[in-house]
């Protein structure tokens, strides 16, 4: 079947770029936060009015308005990177309002503690078992991973968020079994990125672009991705409601580069019809 621009036959599957040669996959890189796992949903929600608070305690005439545009564009555009990058950001915004930034490390705990509130409710539950892994998670998550699993692709998942929290909540969600790898933010930044653990897995394994896919809802990993030649699945999901298409998601993945806009995982099986070339 040729594909064309538009939805996939009786789908929500949104094909963005046609020129996309499917059928090679041996290598799938997937983003955690908003692409598997919905534990940290809201995030966006803590950060920003975080830094707004204090963005307008610098010496500026700006408005929380216009300070919110600002911190909802850089925030936008870092989603994917590590968190510290948003806080390093966050310091040269200050400086420019003539403030006196203190360390990102600073910022980046007192969102951290911010955000624990936010989602210590949910962490909990998963821990009692009050709710269940599929109730935290994309809507048909586990079902990729397993399609994956079974045609024999090499899956790794790669975060933002640090690596420690990756691990333990990948682990709450019991979906480590499906990755060879697990990456996440380091103590020292610039030992990770999406970007090299992308150009590694291509470089190890002697890839062409074709034969590796990445997943995510941010920016990083879908352009990281097209910079090799990969195939890029944009995934727009409503993580507050679990159900339909993020509008704003699914504009943003398309600026980015994305080949193919997905609003879940639900339609799984088209989806890997696409992608193996299958009957």
């Amino acid at each position: 079947m040729s594909i064309l621009n538009g939805f996939y036959p009786d789908s929500q599957i949104e094909i963005i770029n046609a020129s996309v040669e499917y059928g090679k996959i041996q290598h799938a890189i997937f983003d955690f936060d908003g692409t598997i796992s919905l534990i940290r949903e809201g995030w966006q929600s803590v950060m920003i009015p975080m830094m707004v608070e204090i963005l307008k305690q610098t010496p500026t005439n700006e408005s929380i308005t216009e300070i919110q545009t600002v911190v909802t564009e850089f925030v936008d555009r870092l989603t994917g990177k590590q968190t510290i990058y948003q806080m390093i950001r966050l310091g040269k915004e200050i400086e420019k309002r003539g403030g006196n930034p203190s360390d990102p490390i600073v910022y980046k705990q007192i969102y951290h503690d911010r955000l624990m509130d936010h989602i210590q409710n949910r962490i909990d539950n998963l821990r009692t078992k009050t709710i269940q892994p599929p109730d935290m998670m994309v809507p048909g998550a586990l079902d990729i991973l397993k399609s994956m699993q079974v045609r024999g692709v090499t899956c790794y998942l790669a975060s933002g968020t640090d690596e420690i929290f990756v691990l333990e909540e990948a682990h709450m969600l019991g979906i480590p079994e499906y990755f060879k790898g697990i990456y996440g933010a380091l103590d020292n930044y610039k030992d990770f990125s999406k970007k090299m653990v992308i150009d590694r897995i291509i470089k190890e394994n002697q890839l062409d672009g074709n034969e590796l896919v990445a997943f995510g809802d941010g920016y990083v990993e879908i352009e990281d991705s097209k910079s090799v030649g990969g195939i890029a699945i944009g995934v727009a999901c409503n993580e507050a409601t679990r159900q339909g298409l993020d509008e704003w998601k699914r504009s943003r993945l398309i600026s980015a580069g994305a080949d193919v806009i997905i609003p879940d995982f639900r339609e799984h099986r088209k989806l890997i019809k696409l992608l193996f070339v299958e009957n």
